[in-house]
């Protein structure tokens, strides 16, 4: 249980020019509240307060102190703090890093604590009053005479607890001047005041799968071929599930699982289950032996004492987590914890494994997939500064861990790790490097083919004429640049076991269609899937879109089905379970079931365009009808526990092929695949974005990354129309070094991030004339903000409409206009590296309230 400790002194004076702001815990209640400081009140951000709001006292955790001439138009009046209850709940640095997002990305703080903190945190504290000596202490009671009645009351109810200690709430029913009596004792020392997380109240039990004996009998006449399935996949998942898992991994009904229960094959029953996350059943593991790369990383790592950030460039299945996982033992052995970001949800499962066989029970997961009772039981577990790793995603950098002694980014070239909506827009990344800064430790940065702005911040440019050892790791030419001491590059350039990266062949569809095949599947990749069934192997079939197709239109009248909503087609998703077929919008949700004529024309003749998850599987089971399939998108990972299921089905080799979005691009380490198939290359390369080839090439590489991490050597086959693609290329090579060079001068010609800086305003409304006329307004104001910004600056180079200097590209309405109902306009700004971003925040003054205004700084969907 973790108990912060303060006496609280509640004295009525005030001081004039001191206030605090608060976060109260009131449902429903929006942005912070100013109260002022009493005298000799040392509060400070991350206290515990008490104040009185709407008649009530309630509990509220301070934010910011400041000055009461800055609130001069205050629309109510200001009270006294009534108590501090807690001090230093967290700590100062804490806050400090939420007012720096809140100030970077120009949002209000009470937006940012709603992202990092878990809901409820407040709600489900206590606070509790306990005695400093023991009840049965003689100086106890002969000190009672000397207070007031309340006083007494107060001690003598203390002093019938064996522990002396009792929630607030309890002792205030029981006395009426409680708050008198509580202050007089306060004061004399002889009672503290804290606030504790509570424990649940009783133990959260989950339904639970066993097997009445590990090994299935072989007289099963009496049970179907489908409940015989059932005992036997049940058999090799270890003969116990939790219900909710064995109904995704078995691929049946709880109705089922019942009839074999009652015939003794199984037990159904509950069983405890901690809150803190689902825990692993791998066995424990021993470290592993380093090759000569490793270990050269990880003395360098091991000898870092304070803030650094690293970069960690190693190729696909260099044995990148067995680095980290080596780098953090000595942290924990010194009572500090890490903490551990990946892109993806589905990433958790399989590196928590990996984890926790090694570090037991001190691995916890954080992220919002979890319900928020596990959230609120993490960050609780969290707080008690006991050294832990937590894994998580982008808002588990804001995990609040007391002792910080190293971040890990894994596959931090993801743009999973920025925020779009809503806001604050943040950068996982870049809140790493400043909580990094205030922990003073270590920041690495893991990937094969690490962000541009990440490359330019961090490689030392002096050796950009020197090779780095091992294929497709050669340093880019580059302009100079000057990293900071704190900088340190580090690279695994070559497989664990010496094992090749796979062979890349690039297919030029153009050239199958006019050789007559208009198969999704390539004569290369029908080749391959094929002699990968012949040899009982595993493949991985990539395409960017999930559901059937992405768009469905009239062959008689060209009518295309449309979103009511957006201005966007709706996608046709194939029925499930004999479900009906449906049209879904994949940007607001909205849903239809398909229909059986075209609704403009009457027409039957319905077609379907372009492929998606959903099709490329039933395209396999129509050309491999013999070949299992499992489908790996977010349709089919919805449920909870689902990601894990799917892969542990598919690594028991109940599929022989895994067809998905990126999703399986993000280091999922699945040594059995000898095939890699990309359907549809030209889907990532044009995007309305700067850095599509970027992130084409990023996704090409890490999909290619997941065959031949084994024993056996894999294959990649890219499917594309535009084969002479620079990316295309430098993804075939596996050569980075390629990619950066073409994108370096692509991106210092247009004055692009990381030789710029980006801030787009996205302006939306139900209203289409709103939205467009704020747009043009907001162009203006921040035309003149930057044209006043180049006159104080005496520079005349830095004109609006010049590449090299601060400009506004807009208003212009956004690549798809409506989504939900709401028009879109964008205003992008573009700004030299030494010019700081202008204060944005008053645009919003100059709209209509139906006009929002959200200020994305860095971003990277310009869509």
């Amino acid at each position: 249980m973790f108990i912060a400790s303060l006496d609280c002194m509640n004295r009525p004076e005030s001081i004039d020019g001191k206030a605090v702001e608060v976060l109260v815990d009131c449902p429903g209640v929006q942005g912070l509240y100013t109260y002022r400081m009493s005298k000799d009140f040392d509060v400070e951000p991350g206290d515990i307060v008490s104040v009185t709001f709407g008649g009530r006292q309630l509990g509220a955790i301070a934010i910011r102190l400041i000055s009461i001439s800055s609130i001069s138009n205050i629309a109510y009046q200001l009270r006294n703090i009534d108590a501090i209850v807690s001090q230093g709940f967290f700590s100062k640095d804490y806050w400090k890093l939420l007012e720096r997002v809140a100030d970077y990305y120009q949002t209000a703080l009470i937006q940012v604590i709603r992202t990092a903190l878990p809901p409820g945190l407040l709600g489900r504290s206590q606070r509790r009053i306990r005695l400093k000596l023991p009840p049965q202490n003689p100086d106890l009671l002969s000190g009672m005479q000397g207070f007031d009645p309340p006083a007494q009351a107060l001690l003598n109810a203390l002093s019938r607890s064996p522990q002396g200690d009792y929630t607030w709430r309890y002792l205030q029913r029981q006395h009426q001047q409680a708050k008198a009596g509580l202050n007089q004792l306060l004061s004399h020392g002889y009672v503290e005041s804290y606030v504790a997380m509570p424990s649940p109240s009783r133990p959260q039990k989950r339904q639970a799968v066993s097997l009445l004996s590990i090994n299935v009998p072989n007289d099963m006449d009496e049970l179907t071929k489908r409940q015989q399935e059932i005992l036997m996949t049940l058999q090799r998942s270890g003969g116990d599930l939790w219900l909710s898992d064995a109904l995704q991994r078995l691929r049946t009904t709880s109705t089922t699982l019942q009839r074999l229960a009652k015939k003794g094959y199984l037990i159904i029953e509950p069983r405890e289950r901690l809150r803190v996350s689902s825990h692993s059943q791998a066995k424990a593991d021993q470290p592993k032996m380093l090759t000569v790369d490793q270990s050269h990383v990880l003395k360098q790592l091991n000898q870092l004492t304070g803030y650094a950030q690293v970069l960690l460039h190693g190729v696909t299945g260099s044995g990148k987590t067995e680095v980290y996982l080596q780098a953090i033992l000595p942290r924990l052995q010194a009572g500090y914890s890490v903490l551990v970001l990946v892109p993806e949800i589905g990433l958790t499962p399989q590196l928590t494994d990996r984890f926790r066989a090694r570090f037991g029970e001190q691995v916890c997961v954080y992220h919002s997939g979890l319900s928020a009772g596990e959230r609120y039981d993490t960050w609780r577990q969290m707080l008690d500064g006991q050294p832990q790793v937590v894994i998580g995603t982008r808002s588990a950098i804001f995990s609040p861990l007391p002792r910080l002694g190293m971040i890990v980014l894994d596959e931090e070239h993801d743009s999973s790790f920025k925020q779009d909506q809503p806001a604050p827009c943040y950068h996982a990344r870049s809140v790493a490097r400043w909580r990094a800064e205030i922990a003073d430790c270590p920041l690495v940065l893991g990937s094969a083919t690490p962000a541009l702005e990440t490359w330019v911040e961090v490689k030392e440019i002096g050796d950009q004429d020197a090779e780095i050892k091992g294929e497709g790791m050669h340093s880019p030419r580059a302009p100079t640049l000057h990293p900071s001491p704190s900088t340190l590059y580090l690279s695994l350039p070559n497989r664990v076991h010496q094992r090749p990266l796979p062979p890349v062949t690039v297919v030029d569809m153009r050239q199958e269609l006019q050789s007559g095949n208009r198969s999704v599947f390539s004569r290369s990749l029908t080749t391959a899937l094929e002699q990968m069934q012949a040899n009982g192997e595993q493949g991985l079939l990539f395409i960017h879109r999930r559901g059937h197709s992405r768009f469905v239109s009239c062959r008689s009248c060209g009518h295309v089905m449309d979103c009511p909503d957006c201005d966007v087609s709706l996608a046709y998703h194939q029925p499930q379970d004999d479900g009906p077929a449906h049209l879904r919008c994949h940007y607001c949700g909205y849903g239809q079931g398909h229909p059986d004529v075209c609704p403009s024309c009457k027409s039957p003749y319905l077609k379907y365009f372009g492929s998606g998850t959903q099709r490329i599987v039933h395209e396999l089971q129509s050309q491999f009808p013999e070949l299992r399939c499992l489908r790996f998108d977010s349709d089919t990972t919805r449920a909870k526990g689902a990601h894990r299921a799917l892969l542990e089905r598919f690594a028991a080799g109940e599929a022989d092929v895994l067809v998905g979005t990126q999703m399986l691009t993000k280091g999922i380490d699945l040594p059995q695949i000898t095939v890699v198939g990309v359907v549809a290359a030209d889907g990532l390369l044009h995007m309305p974005d700067y850095w599509s080839g970027e992130r084409a090439f990023q996704t090409l590489t890490q999909v290619a990354g997941r065959a031949g991490r084994g024993e056996r050597p894999g294959q990649v086959i890219v499917q594309t129309y535009t084969p002479d693609h620079p990316v295309i290329g430098a993804a075939k090579e596996h050569s980075y070094s390629a990619f950066i060079d073409h994108e370096i001068e692509h991106r210092q010609l247009l004055g692009y991030p990381p030789y710029g800086r980006l801030v787009l305003l996205r302006l939306t409304s139900p209203t289409a004339a709103d939205v467009e006329t704020a747009a043009q307004r907001c162009a203006e104001i921040c035309t003149k903000q930057l044209q006043s910004r180049t006159v104080s600056a005496g520079n005349n180079e830095l004109l609006v409409d010049g590449l090299t200097g601060a400009g506004v590209l807009g208003p212009t309405p956004a690549p798809i206009f409506r989504v939900a109902r709401r028009y879109r306009w964008h205003v992008l700004l573009k700004l030299p590296l030494d010019m700081a971003i202008p204060d944005l925040t008053g645009l919003r003054s100059h709209f209509p309230k139906s006009v929002r205004l959200t200020i994305d700084v860095d971003p990277l969907n310009l869509s």
